[in-house]
C-alpha cells in the first residue's frame, strides 16, 4: 500500500481522473466526496469508499479537510470488488490507517499491518446517490432550480411555463435523459443536498426542512427507500 495524505479547502475538486491502482480513499476528518459512475457517495470518517483500478472518478471536500489516499497494486491484493464499494471504517481499520501513514515504519511491520487491513474491510450494503441532469435546456433549467433549491415543492406543471414546456414534455425529458422518473430524480438531489448536512450534525429536523420534507419521518423513509439503510445507519460511529 502506498498512503498519501493532502489537505482540502472546502468546495475543493480534484479534475476526473483514472490509474491503474486500486484505491481506498478515506478522510479522518470532516466529509468527503467522491464522484464515479454517475453516483455521488459522501463519506464521513466512519465510511470509506474502495474504488477499482481504471475506474473514472474525481474527490472533492465538501467541508475541507485532510483526504487520506490508500493506493494499492491489483496483483498484491488479496481481494476487490469490480465496482465503487463502501466500507466501514471501525475503531480497528482507523488505528490500521493512522499506523501505516507513518513513514518511519520498517517494511516487515509494514506488510504485517497491512495483512491486517485486507481482513478487516468490510462492505456496506448502501446504494449511493445519483444525479445525472437532463441535456434539454429546458429540463435542465428545471433540474437547476431543484439543485439550487431542493426544498422548492413545485410540480412540473409548476415549473412548465417558467421554461416553456409542457408538464407532459418535461416528464418525457427526465426519464429519457435521466432514466428516472422526474419524482425519483427530484428525491436524489434531495437527498444528495440532505448528507452533507447530516454529515455536519444539523438535526434531523432540520435536514428535513432544508431539502423539501414536511417531517423527518418522511425524509427517513424517502433516504431508506433510495438508500437502502437509515441515515442513522449511514453515519453510524
Amino acid at each position: 500500500m502506498v498512503l498519501g495524505d493532502l489537505r482540502l479547502p472546502k468546495g475543493t475538486w480534484f479534475e476526473w481522473h483514472r490509474h491503474p491502482q486500486h484505491q481506498i480513499a478515506w478522510t479522518p476528518e470532516t466529509v468527503l466526496a467522491v464522484e464515479a459512475g454517475g453516483a455521488q457517495w459522501v463519506l464521513p470518517p466512519t465510511r470509506a469508499l474502495f474504488l477499482p483500478g481504471g475506474v473514472l472518478h474525481r474527490t472533492g471536500a465538501i467541508q475541507g479537510g485532510l483526504l487520506r489516499g490508500i493506493y494499492i497494486e491489483p496483483d498484491r491484493c488479496p481481494g476487490r470488488w469490480e465496482s465503487p464499494t463502501m466500507l466501514r471504517v471501525g475503531p480497528l481499520l482507523r488505528e490500521l490507517l493512522e499506523y501505516l501513514a507513518d513513514d518511519a515504519l520498517d517494511a516487515e511491520r509494514r506488510l504485517r499491518a497491512e495483512a491486517v487491513v485486507f481482513d478487516v474491510l468490510e462492505p456496506v450494503r448502501a446504494v449511493p446517490i445519483g444525479v445525472r441532469l437532463p441535456v434539454d435546456d429546458r429540463a435542465r433549467k428545471v433540474a437547476s432550480a431543484l439543485i439550487a433549491d431542493p426544498a422548492d415543492q413545485r410540480t412540473l406543471d409548476g415549473h412548465a411555463s417558467d421554461v416553456g414546456a409542457s408538464a407532459r414534455t418535461l416528464a418525457r425529458v427526465f426519464q429519457r435523459e435521466t432514466s428516472m422518473s422526474f419524482g425519483r430524480w427530484r428525491t436524489q438531489v434531495r437527498l444528495r443536498a440532505a448528507l452533507p448536512l447530516l454529515a455536519e450534525g444539523v438535526p434531523l429536523a432540520g435536514v428535513a426542512t432544508r431539502v423539501g420534507y414536511s417531517t423527518p419521518s418522511a425524509f427517513v423513509v424517502a433516504f431508506h427507500r433510495e438508500v437502502g439503510i437509515s441515515p442513522a445507519r449511514y453515519f453510524a460511529a
